[in-house]
């Protein structure tokens, strides 16, 4: 009997009061594992509007250490009710260090641990580098009840290297929470469909399958764009959400004929290690 999982991605509008946008996610975790969903993934930062819209200290305040999260502490409830998987995106507190960071919540309840975004950007409408340090955890996978998943956040999803980190530690599905949308130096400059392009490419080079939750709304005249979605293997839409829809999308798919296909593609037989010096 195939081992197989039934991922889904929320995409919502979220507002600035932080127990209004956890109710949100709850209800739409709700729906999702109505529907069968196993492991379910909310957006990046979902607690707030994003924030790194600008660069003001108040902000700070907003993080809590990743154990005592209210969106932590409830979600993991939540999830212990239902029986699902739950990634949750939180803004960090470690002391004096600040990330953003996800803790993954088991289908029983318990936090697994944390993964601390790698790669910060910083540029407008998207200054991160004033509010989190870059991860010091490294790229991690996590063995939950209900299979083997490796999360990037946002910015990490540009980059092969986070891809196929985890894919190398056996990852069977990637998790990318992102919150993405206008650019404000550039109106004219729309990256919904490079976004797309760039992890159904993780996809393809990896052999697997792919789950992108972003958010939606105006958030202060920034326009998030939506268009989550769920790629397989070969990266394949399967199924997505709109640039103003609010909703659960989802996919089954079958680990084992995953482990099969990977190994009949070769790409980490193949790999040439000796020629990677380059990378450190």
């Amino acid at each position: 009997m195939s081992r197989t999982v039934k991922v889904a991605a929320l995409q919502a509008s979220f507002s600035k009061d932080m127990q209004t946008n956890i109710d949100k996610v709850k209800e739409l975790v709700r729906d999702a594992a109505a529907k069968g969903a196993e492991i379910i993934l909310p957006s990046e930062l979902f607690c707030d509007h994003y924030f790194c819209k600008v660069q003001d200290e108040k902000f700070f305040a907003t993080a809590y250490p990743w154990a005592e999260h209210p969106a932590v502490e409830q979600l993991s409830n939540l999830a212990n009710e239902l029986g699902v998987v739950i990634p949750v995106s939180i803004y960090e507190k470690d002391g004096p260090e600040y990330y953003n960071s996800i803790v993954i919540i088991d289908a029983d309840g318990t936090p697994l641990g944390v993964y601390r975004k790698s790669h910060i950007p910083d540029g407008p409408g998207y200054m991160e580098k004033f509010y989190f340090r870059p991860g010091n955890t490294g790229f991690r996978v996590w063995d939950t009840m209900k299979g083997r998943i490796g999360v990037g956040i946002c910015w990490d999803q540009w980059f092969p290297e986070a891809a196929r980190a985890m894919a190398l530690m056996g990852a069977d599905v990637l998790f990318y929470p992102t919150a993405i949308g206008s650019e404000p130096h550039d109106e004219s400059l729309d990256t919904a469909a490079r976004w797309r392009r760039a992890m159904q490419g993780h996809a393809v080079s990896n052999v697997i399958p792919v789950v992108a939750a972003n958010r939606t709304g105006d958030e202060e005249g920034q326009i998030f764009y939506g268009t989550s979605f769920i790629a397989d293997h070969a990266g394949e839409i399967v199924d997505e959400l709109g640039r103003g829809e609010e909703g659960v999308i989802m996919a089954e798919f079958d680990l084992d004929f995953l482990d099969r296909h990977r190994a009949a593609w070769g790409f980490f037989r193949d790999r040439r290690t000796e020629f990677y010096d380059v990378l450190g």
